[in-house]
């Protein structure tokens, strides 16, 4: 009978032969075929072959050892200096992809499964957005992560629907999926069918409001907004901080340009974007054909401006990773300490 491995409390079976990651063998291992660490290894996601029975109860994790993992894997793996984000986030999508596999095969009763599908969810959202602007060329498949995440919201939401509860992080979770979907006409209908009890939640009404001024292309109240959110609804929205950003320098391109050109301060769309600082601004403005005037001021020339590819990415230090204050991933993850409806401006840079 072959060995379990335990991690963090959670009973974890060994990996296939050869499907060891780095992050699950023993610290400075060298030897071929390298050792597994029992305190590293988490299973990870096999899709399920048709027309197999499904796997006796003996190999799936229950929900508390499932909530373990997820705290594991916020705590510890997230939180890896030594390798690259792209590659833990890689890791810790597929392991979480695993869990909601397991939890999905044992039909658990919504409550317990509702609190680990949330820890699940944060994460993910967590360690996609500390990928950074450098992702596109690590591991990371952007795509798969953002199914993957929008596979946690349909499972988190169906649990949900179910009605059995109480949730009590529920408005907090419709909030982020209507923020990682700004914009999204569908998402906002599914949010308006709730119940108005929910919807009158802070976390709610804020997300709300977020989504409004987006579509209105408000950008001075929608920035506002966002340096006032927490730190997981600021990770769900990070995705369209980069377009928000675009649509306003392309509303001030048109209000702005003249044949002999116009100045403004730099340090105006630094306060009215939160970006990171003038070094942030000038990359924005060069990167969408913007000459600038000196270190402190662009100029608007009409016909100058461009829109080539995506929108030029972010650390997002002001409107994200400022928002931590000094707490641990593990602890934003397994329950959200800040009061959701205080609004709080956001770290200076």
């Amino acid at each position: 009978m072959e060995p379990v491995y335990w991690v963090e409390g959670t009973k974890e079976r060994n990996p296939k032969p050869g499907r060891l990651h780095r992050l699950e063998v023993v610290p400075g291992c060298r030897q071929d075929p390298p050792r597994a660490d029992p305190q590293r290894a988490v299973k990870e996601y096999s899709r399920p072959a048709a027309g197999k029975p499904r796997p006796p109860p003996s190999q799936l994790r229950p929900p508390s050892v499932l909530l373990a993992t997820v705290r594991y894997l916020a705590g510890e793996v997230a939180e890896s200096a030594d390798i690259a984000r792209a590659e833990v986030a890689s890791f810790v999508a597929d392991r979480l992809r695993a869990v909601r596999l397991d939890l999905a095969l044992q039909g658990a009763g919504d409550a317990e499964a509702a609190v680990v599908l949330e820890a699940a969810l944060a994460t993910l959202l967590a360690v996609v957005a500390r990928l950074g602007p450098d992702a596109a060329r690590g591991p990371a498949d952007p795509v798969l992560l953002q199914a993957q995440v929008q596979e946690g919201f349909g499972s988190l939401r169906r649990c949900y629907a179910r009605g059995a509860g109480p949730h009590p992080r529920q408005p907090a979770f419709q909030g982020l999926f209507l923020l990682y979907n700004l914009g999204s006409v569908e998402a906002l209908h599914e949010v308006l069918q709730l119940p108005a009890a929910l919807r009158a939640c802070p976390p709610l009404r804020k997300a709300l409001a977020v989504d409004a001024a987006f579509r209105e292309g408000n950008a001075a109240r929608l920035f506002r907004l966002l340096q006032t959110l927490p730190y997981l609804p600021s990770c769900a929205v990070q995705c369209h901080v980069g377009h928000a950003r675009r649509e306003a320098l392309a509303r001030f391109a048109r209000a702005f340009s003249t044949p002999k050109g116009q100045t403004l301060p730099l340090g105006f769309m630094v306060n009215l974007l939160a970006l990171d600082g003038l070094r942030e601004a000038q990359d924005l403005c060069q990167a969408h054909g913007l000459p600038l005037d000196g270190e402190e001021r662009v100029v608007f020339l009409r016909g100058r401006y461009v829109e080539e590819g995506l929108p030029p990415a972010s650390t997002c230090k002001v409107l994200v990773e400022s928002k931590l204050r000094g707490r641990t991933l593990e602890e934003v993850v397994m329950a959200e300490e800040e009061d959701e409806g205080a609004d709080r401006p956001g770290s200076p840079a």
